[in-house]
């Protein structure tokens, strides 16, 4: 069965994003990610995403003003799946278009198929649901040296807790720091 990682750059109090919706604290440890992401990407050929995520990496990753990010030529060659209600089609501008899945059950397809491990980048929502049914095998966080005190948390609030045995926690430079778990047995 192949593996679904979760991968979300996050503040050091939780956030994926500022209150307006902005990412500007990416860039606080962007090289040393981005190091990290080609690295990862030898095994993933599958990109998942939300509907919503989808439109904010299509709106990008595809054009020619992602032509010089280092990870580029990688993403764009992945093979895109969103899950989404609402959306019929998944153009990747002059890229292979994306698969539209409706559901979990279909997530739960794509990690039974031979292939390599599964990326979920961002995609909140979808994560949020992805852990409830225990479908996710790595959650990465790229934790960024910035406190925001608001905005999109990260992680889901209420529920069950999820218990998670740490992998690997190795600081950058940059002073962000990688922290890799997976779901305790």
């Amino acid at each position: 069965m192949r593996r679904l990682i979760f991968q979300e750059y996050v503040t050091l109090d939780g956030y994926a994003a500022g209150p307006d919706g902005g990412l500007e604290f990416f860039d606080t440890i962007a090289e040393q990610a981005d190091v990290d992401n080609l690295a990862l990407l030898e095994d993933v050929d599958t990109m998942l995403l939300g509907a919503e995520t989808y439109r904010l990496f299509a709106a990008f990753w595809p054009t020619e003003a992602a032509a010089e990010e280092a990870i580029a030529p990688k993403l764009n060659a992945l093979r895109l799946v969103v899950v989404s209600t609402t959306l019929d089609s998944a153009p990747w501008g002059a890229y292979e278009p994306g698969q539209v899945i409706r559901d979990l059950d279909g997530v739960r397809e794509l990690k039974a198929e031979d292939g390599k491990d599964i990326i979920l980048w961002g995609s909140i929502t979808l994560f949020h649901s992805l852990l409830k049914v225990g479908l996710v095998d790595e959650v990465q966080l790229r934790v960024c040296p910035v406190l925001l005190g608001a905005g999109k948390p990260a992680f889901p609030s209420g529920g069950s807790p999820v218990d998670l045995e740490l992998i690997e926690a190795r600081p950058w430079s940059t002073g962000g720091v990688l922290l890799r778990y997976q779901p305790a047995s």
